[in-house]
């Protein structure tokens, strides 16, 4: 390049974008003008009243869209672009460099964020889901309908002729989880996982410095620095716990993080994905089983057929489930669901199932454990029935809905009903009888209704063509909450204590939802108020009296910074979640404990004189309960006559 060209270069009103903080440097390849990206759309009619007092600008992607226009091949190269600027400059055109379209090899990701509302949750229950809620397939319908306090409840028993059974739904449901919660363990590097084991005991995290940690969840309060229990050497940590470490384990390091873990329903072996071709298997010494060093690797291989011969093709597992009896294990990743026998020990399933990587895979149900479901970045989740496949590799059926690529999806496990988290800001609840037929998806596998230029990895919103695909089946929509920075997790509630009338996930604004069945928020947990790890998680809130610890400010242009809850489990049998989170820019994470703080604890009724204000009015209307208090006899039974009687 001539002395003249660099000058002309260094003329341009040209920004320096390794500097710039919110630049994103795409794929280095040319990058073809699509027909949306017209730049006369660009244009303010406002500047025609000042056309005569002000040069001509020209945009480079006007620029390139005439070369490109006047080439016989459509495409323009390097000098080719740089004599159209000389000539334009000649021409007394003044040049200008935008973000219009996606010109040359460098894209910007620079989108305005849209509207907070285009996001929002809804404020009034929705019709669809009442009628979930009223169906019976979610817990009780009698707790729903009468929705009483616990104190009335037990109350009309103790005076009831006849004590009658009370479900534990009934009393636990209104019982969520709603305090700010406490630190109960550090973490020296991000978790990716945390959640309870099916009886409640134990609560099992995995971290990107492939550590995987046990916790008694019956020991509480117990503070101590957890160290490398076996695996590996024990390295320097201030890792801290208030829940007792009953087994920690170091992780083959074959990829980037261990993305996934998984216990079995004996709590006896322990499983983990790190985005390689094997998943570990691994025992964990729980609750009396022998504790063994030793992991044993269960490889994946997917085949392909080049030039007659096959071959095996290694891949990426980033998801991992135990079937309900512990037998088997289906994995997802790299386009492929995988079911792994490990009573025959070989793989029994290999699904070319998507196009895209499989972020979440799991069991529809958790009793047969022959229906299976995938979700990808494609936006599609695929139902696999195991009896139905045959030689091919044809689903039963497809979940549409989302138009932005799916994070994690969980089960019911009915074998009915599943909910799916989505980077399109949307948590959908689906219908496997509702879900669309093999040839609906082949006609609309194809279509984009997203953002092209949208990557959650950068923490800004996406603007999305269309909240919704137009071959939508799923249920219900819950919003309000944000997926960015990483693939965020969704669940049910607990049978046991809710009916699994509540839907719960966590969020990179730092913000925990838990929704109703019918689409409305019930309560909001900001993680950026839980009080630190000196505090005892089931003692009272001490409200805004304490300094609550605030994240760090974000990297410049990002709309989420600070707290990003990844993970959360909902304790089975109590009023009591566990969270998972990062730090933002920092690789440092801990898990909170958040219970249901009740009159006595909440920081609402801890204010100044709340409390005796309470007491006196209690006494003051207790003469008056007694006075309309009827005593129930029974014929023929005796008693005495008082007085005043």
């Amino acid at each position: 390049m001539s002395a003249r060209d660099n000058d002309l270069l260094a003329s341009l009103d040209y920004e320096d974008d390794d500097n710039d903080p919110d630049y994103v440097d795409e794929e280095q390849e040319d990058v073809v003008m699509d027909d949306d990206d017209d730049p006369e759309q660009h244009a303010d009619p406002d500047d025609d009243d000042d056309a005569e007092n002000e040069p001509t600008t020209i945009s480079l992607a006007e620029l390139l869209q005439t070369a490109s226009a006047a080439s016989p091949s459509g495409q323009v190269s390097g000098m080719g672009l740089l004599e159209m600027l000389r000539i334009a400059r000649s021409l007394g055109f003044s040049m200008q460099v935008t973000d219009t379209g996606s010109t040359g090899r460098r894209a910007r990701n620079r989108s305005p964020s849209p509207p907070p509302e285009t996001f929002a949750a809804f404020s009034e229950p929705q019709q669809a889901g009442v009628e979930l809620q009223r169906s019976g397939q979610f817990g009780s319908v009698k707790a729903l309908n009468n929705k009483p306090s616990v104190a009335r409840t037990l109350r009309a028993r103790e005076s009831a002729l006849r004590p009658s059974h009370i479900r534990k739904e009934e009393l636990a449901r209104p019982l969520v989880p709603n305090s700010q919660g406490t630190v109960v363990a550090t973490f020296d590097d991000n978790v990716y996982a945390g959640q309870y084991s099916e009886d409640g005991n134990f609560f099992y995290t995995c971290c990107r410095d492939f550590r995987l940690d046990i916790f008694s969840t019956t020991h509480m309060n117990e503070p101590q620095t957890t160290r490398w229990r076996r695996g590996g050497p024990v390295p320097q940590s201030t890792s801290e716990a208030t829940m007792r470490n009953v087994g920690t384990i170091r992780g083959h390091g074959d990829g980037w993080t261990v993305t996934d873990s998984h216990l079995s329903p004996d709590n006896e072996r322990l499983i983990y994905a790190s985005m390689s071709s094997c998943v570990y298997l691994t025992r964990t010494g729980l609750p009396d089983s022998l504790a063994s060093p030793h992991q044993t690797p269960i490889r994946f291989r997917s085949s392909r057929w080049t030039r007659g011969r096959e071959y095996d093709e290694d891949v990426q597992i980033w998801s991992c489930r135990f079937s309900a009896d512990g037998n088997e294990i289906v994995a997802g990743g790299s386009s492929h669901i995988f079911v792994y026998d490990l009573v025959a020990d070989r793989q029994t399933v290999n699904i070319p199932a998507h196009g895209y990587d499989i972020n979440s895979c799991c069991w529809a149900d958790r009793e047969s454990g022959n229906v299976l479901i995938s979700s990808s970045d494609d936006t599609f989740l695929k139902v696999w029935d195991r009896r139905s496949l045959g030689t091919g590799a044809k689903p039963s059926g497809v979940l549409i809905g989302h138009v932005e690529g799916i994070t994690y999806v969980s089960p019911k496990g009915d074998g009915r009903y599943i909910i799916s988290n989505g980077k399109d800001q949307t948590l959908r609840l689906w219908d496997l009888r509702m879900m669309r037929t093999h040839k609906d998806y082949l006609d609309c596998k194809s279509d984009n209704y997203g953002d092209r230029n949208f990557d959650y990895r950068y923490g800004i919103l996406p603007r999305l063509r269309q909240k919704s695909h137009p071959m939508d089946c799923s249920v219900m929509h819950y919003r309000g909450h944000e997926v960015l920075r990483t693939l965020i997790r969704c669940h049910f509630s607990p049978a046991e204590t809710t009916g699994q009338n509540y839907i719960y996930s966590g969020g990179s604004n730092g913000q925990i939802h838990i929704w109703s069945l019918d689409g409305t928020v019930v309560q909001t947990i900001d993680r950026s108020r839980t009080l630190p790890i000196s505090f005892d998680p089931t003692g009272p809130d001490p409200g805004e009296e304490i300094p609550r610890e605030r994240p760090a400010a974000g990297r410049m242009g990002q709309r989420t910074t600070g707290i990003i809850v990844r993970d959360l489990s909902w304790h089975p049998s109590q009023p009591v979640l566990l969270s998972s989170a990062w730090r933002g820019e920092s690789t440092r994470s801990n898990v909170a404990r958040h219970e249901w703080k009740g009159l006595t604890k909440h920081a609402a009724t801890m204010r100044k004189g709340a409390l005796e204000d309470l007491v006196e009015r209690q006494q003051w209307e207790l003469p008056d309960r007694n006075r309309k208090r009827r005593r129930v006899r029974v014929p023929g039974e005796y008693f005495e006559m008082s007085e005043s009687e």
